[in-house]
């Protein structure tokens, strides 16, 4: 009887360790981030940088070549689907649109180039917060795109259903 128990025991113990080590191997491992060494900065990964807050962009200088500054950046515009779609710079009360991606951010100087000259600049429409333009007319937004030479994204719209 007990060499029965015994045997039995041995046998559910082997099983139990079989099972146990087949289901670890099935298991994926997660890298554990490395933890920073005291006195040393954390590592960032390399796409920390492909984002930006809005507080870091509102305020920014901008700059266009020949670093001219040609204002600040004032007020942000989303589309519907709340994708960052202009900035807005004030240069003494005059406002102008800029496309987000016109401008080069450098966030540690709080500075954005555009690649645009001074006369180019110069040609693009001003307005003041009394009458700002219908941003997303197809007119207005060719405008403004050709203006700083690149080609508008494709908009797209949030359709919200009823239940």
């Amino acid at each position: 009887m007990l060499n029965k128990i015994l045997r039995t025991g041995m046998l559910a113990a082997a099983f139990a360790s079989v099972t146990i080590s087949t289901s670890a191997a099935q298991t994926p491992v997660r890298p554990v981030p490395a933890q920073p060494i005291p006195g040393q900065a954390a590592a960032v990964p390399a796409q920390a940088n492909n984002h930006f807050r809005a507080k870091q962009v509102i305020g920014t200088k901008i700059m266009i070549q020949n670093n001219t500054a040609v204002g600040v950046v004032d007020d942000l515009v989303f589309d519907d689907a709340g994708n960052l779609e202009y900035l807005i710079v004030n240069n003494e009360g005059k406002l102008t649109t800029v496309p987000f991606e016109a401008a080069q951010f450098n966030v540690q100087q709080n500075t954005a180039t555009l690649t645009v000259t001074q006369e180019q600049y110069n040609t693009i429409p001003t307005y003041t917060t009394t009458n700002y333009p219908s941003f997303y007319t197809p007119e207005y937004r060719t405008q403004v795109y050709k203006a700083y030479d690149i080609n508008p994204r494709e908009l797209r719209r949030i359709e919200r259903r009823n239940r």
